[in-house]
């Protein structure tokens, strides 16, 4: 079994559909081989598995793969909370632009608290203008938020952190062991994965986006998340088919219930920086006593080598950071940054999460060994800046009504449309078998528990 290690040729499989993002990079190019590389790998699995008699076609619909790179919840009757908080956003400093990302209260009070000024965007405005990009990147890094200065491509790539990003392949896969998947009798070829238990330590964004597409295709995904928890804006989008319970992982009680998940588990998908888990008592050496036949998949910002290795980051900061804000203002003739229409580097990286899942249980199933995965979006990043752009034709301006089905999805907020899927592995279709749900609406267990 070949280990997942790129993205599929556009000649392996079907496209239907038009359209494309207006962008300096390949945005609908990698949307569209991001599903693919999905479908193949489910492909190979639903064969491995004797689901299917022979390996499935893939069919990328590019449109609607191009609108999942965006949002796919249409609200009915009511409005969306916004995504971001009023002091994020991009500020002019003495040398560039900076990006500062404050939708969480300690990453807002960190920011605040290097400015030294009010919770004001004028304010904030103001205070930005006096610093160095990098200096103030640096400090709020320093005081526990998150920042990202507007570089170049050529600067990151001169940078430690861009170099050690372009050394790191686009999937790390390390941590080979004997592998025994569980019996899962209700799988079938329409759902290839019902019976799966997935356990999804992840937040915004990729992370989230993996465990939704594999709900997609049956398996039960059990997110916990710390009491208190929320994405207003975002949670909307993201927990389609999914559980979405709270545990605290720093209280004895709430850690041991989590190792009892973990040890009924299948899959465990998380978004922790090297250390992290250590931190909390789940270093490798516990979750392999734990749970020995899991499949294990994880993501963080800015690469697993490098001297920003543990630096806390999101989609629209990597872009800053490694060049994409700084090329797309070139190429529209902005003064300011122009990041991709999308959050791109999160999508693809959550598709790509996915797909390694899938390859990891399809090596399994079949050679009864399989390794965990390592993922980045600075290393999608790369990926993208490498991307030729082959598309041409019209440009996607936004969803239509024709782009959604027609099953009106009761969430947790109210009534809302789902984009239709862009999926198609043989005759299966991706469909999620409940509708969006809240952060904290369900119980911390497993629903044959």
């Amino acid at each position: 079994m070949t280990l997942l290690q790129e993205f599929p040729s556009p000649e392996s499989y079907e496209v239907t559909g038009q359209g494309r993002y207006d962008s300096a990079f390949a945005v609908s190019e990698l949307a569209n081989d991001s599903f693919a590389a999905v479908g193949q790998q489910l492909a190979r699995f639903m064969q491995a598995m004797r689901l299917s008699d022979e390996r499935p076609p893939v069919s990328v619909d590019q449109r609607l793969a191009s609108l999942w790179f965006g949002y796919s919840f249409a609200a009915q009757g009511w409005k969306l909370p916004s995504l971001w908080d009023p002091i994020a956003g991009n500020y002019r400093c003495k040398d560039g632009w900076i990006r500062l990302h404050t939708n969480l209260p300690h990453h807002r009070a960190a920011a605040l608290s290097v400015l030294g000024c009010a919770e004001d965007r004028d304010a904030v405005t103001l205070a930005v203008a006096s610093w160095e990009g990098e200096a103030l990147e640096t400090d709020v890094v320093a005081e526990g938020g998150v920042a990202a200065f507007m570089r170049s491509r050529a600067q990151w790539l001169a940078h430690p952190q861009g170099q050690a990003v372009a050394a790191e392949p686009l999937v790390h896969w390390g941590s080979l062991r004997p592998v025994s998947l569980r019996d899962r009798p209700q799988a079938t070829g329409t759902r290839p994965l019902a019976g799966l238990r997935v356990l999804d330590l992840t937040r915004v964004l990729a992370g989230p986006i993996a465990t939704r597409t594999l709900a997609g295709f049956g398996a039960e995904v059990l997110r916990i998340d710390p009491p208190g928890w929320d994405e207003p804006g975002v949670i909307q989008d993201i927990s389609l088919g999914k559980s979405m319970a709270c545990l605290d992982l720093r209280d004895d009680a709430g850690l041991a219930r989590f190792k009892d998940l973990l040890a009924e588990a299948d899959v465990l998908v998380h978004g922790y920086r090297p250390g992290a888990l250590e931190g909390l008592g789940l270093g490798l050496a516990t979750r392999d006593l734990i749970a020995p036949n899991r499949i294990e998949v994880c993501l963080n910002a800015y690469g697993w080598t490098g001297p920003w290795a543990k630096r806390r980051g999101f989609d629209s900061l990597v872009q800053m950071s490694a060049g994409i804000a700084d090329t797309g203002a070139k190429w529209a003739g902005a003064d300011t940054p122009t990041p991709l229409p999308v959050q791109a580097l999160d999508h693809a990286t959550g598709y790509m999460m996915a797909a390694a899942v899938l390859n990891a249980l399809t090596a399994a199933a079949t050679s009864q060994r399989a390794a965990s995965a390592r993922l980045s979006l600075a290393r999608m990043a790369e990926q993208l800046a490498q991307m030729p752009q082959r598309f041409t034709g019209p440009k996607i301006e936004g969803s239509r009504p024709e782009d959604f089905g027609s099953h009106i999805e009761t969430s947790s907020w109210g009534p809302a449309l789902r984009l239709r899927p862009a999926l198609e592995v043989g005759t299966t279709q991706m469909h999620w078998d409940s509708p969006a749900q809240a952060c904290g609406s369900a119980p911390a267990r497993w629903s044959d528990a």
